[in-house]
């Protein structure tokens, strides 16, 4: 079996499967394989995954773990994605796409972003939209883990619970929004022995009237960094002040200004300012000003990494999944989809999705270069002369 599917099936082998032991044909780790390898394909429903099985070549299917003659049909398919554990689906899937990452040095410290996302198109007239909690690598956007937050609870309570998927913490940084500035989560993290970087905003009102009353003014700039694109230019600016006492928060060492200006490029002297807070435990020798300022901007670039490519390549808001965990489960096989993509050094999914979708041996053998597979997406295709009488 290529690389992609056989790790991929190796990782789920561990994967309790909720059917009875009686009758089962076809074996977890392969029917989730192929539904992995469907939506890197671009495929998105149970009805989608279970064409895209029917229609494999009989030695694709065969290398895949399917008998050519019976294969896994869409009821079948749609009844165990309904079923499986999505938390252990996710931690499962993660283990494998962070050994198949080789993006990020050994020698460099994690960083690790938590973010919580709404799967709008799960909502029906009784029921409201569910929400699910991620931890996000933040150089490859590799879900590492998650879990479901249902309507009698909130992101905040299941904040540890989530980081207790993630075996070894020690020396991560954990980057987080205003919603987890939580003494209680800064308890847990040192407990882990993880560092982390919050988000302060109105929530925490005095917190945040001390952080806006510090003395920034007579502070210079440690990091600067500059961006253009889509129409606009956009400056980003890092102040750094170590607060020994005066800030009423456990823990924290450091007090960080990020400031956000941006113009059109049309409209050069028309800006709009944004200045965001945030503190951190990492002292001035454990971290530079610029991987601080690169961290806190990977962590908001998780939403184009992440909620964008499920929201829009893979239409997730308008998913008319529903029943049991399959809502949970869909989104973690396009987030496995996405990972090994951005895995294999590619940046736009979508192309992604058409390339593999030509060829059902692509997404089994996914496993090459960033430089080959960009090469192969802009091959074109092979034009098929139609005869007309």
């Amino acid at each position: 079996m290529p690389e992609t599917a056989a790790g991929l099936a190796a990782a789920l082998a561990g994967l309790p499967d909720p059917r009875a032991r009686r009758g089962v044909r076809h074996r977890l780790a392969v029917v989730v394989t192929a539904a992995v390898c469907a939506v890197v394909a671009g495929y998105r429903s149970y009805t989608s995954i279970a064409e895209w099985v029917a229609d494999l070549p009989a030695a694709t299917a065969l290398t895949l773990g399917i008998a050519p003659d019976r294969r896994p049909s869409e009821a079948m398919i749609r009844r165990l994605l309904q079923a499986l554990d999505p938390e252990q689906l996710t931690r499962a899937i993660g283990v494998w796409l962070a050994a198949r990452s080789t993006t990020t040095p050994s020698t460099a410290r994690q960083a690790i972003a938590v973010d919580g996302k709404t799967l709008r198109g799960s909502r029906t007239t009784d029921t409201a939209a569910r929400h699910v909690l991620a931890a996000c690598d933040q150089t490859t956007g590799v879900v590492l883990a998650s879990t479901d937050v249902d309507d009698k609870t909130n992101e905040i309570t299941r904040f540890a619970p989530l980081l207790d998927q993630i075996d070894d913490m020690r020396d991560t940084v954990i980057t987080a929004d205003a919603l987890h500035c939580q003494r209680d989560h800064v308890d847990y993290l040192a407990e882990r022995g993880a560092h982390w970087i919050l988000t302060v905003k109105a929530n925490h009102p005095r917190l945040h009237a001390q952080l806006a009353g510090l003395p920034w003014q007579a502070v210079p700039d440690t990091a600067r960094d500059t961006d253009r694109g889509h129409g606009r230019r956009e400056i980003r600016t890092l102040k750094i002040l170590t607060v020994s006492t005066g800030i009423d928060f456990p823990h924290a060492v450091q007090a960080l200004q990020v400031r956000r200006r941006r113009h059109r490029l049309d409209q050069p002297k028309r800006f709009t300012t944004e200045t965001v807070y945030a503190i951190t435990d990492l002292r001035v020798h454990q971290a530079k000003p610029a991987q601080l300022a690169g961290w806190i901007r990977n962590h908001w670039s998780i939403e184009n990494k992440v909620h964008w490519v499920r929201d829009v390549t893979y239409d997730e808001d308008r998913s008319q999944i529903r029943t049991g965990t399959g809502p949970q489960v869909m989104a973690a096989l396009r987030n496995a989809a996405t990972g090994a993509l951005r895995t294999a050094g590619v940046t736009n999914i979508a192309a992604a999705n058409r390339h593999h979708a030509r060829d059902s041996t692509r997404p089994l053998a996914l496993r090459v270069s960033s430089s080959r597979l960009a090469a192969r997406m802009r091959r074109p295709a092979p034009v098929v002369g139609v005869a007309v009488k």
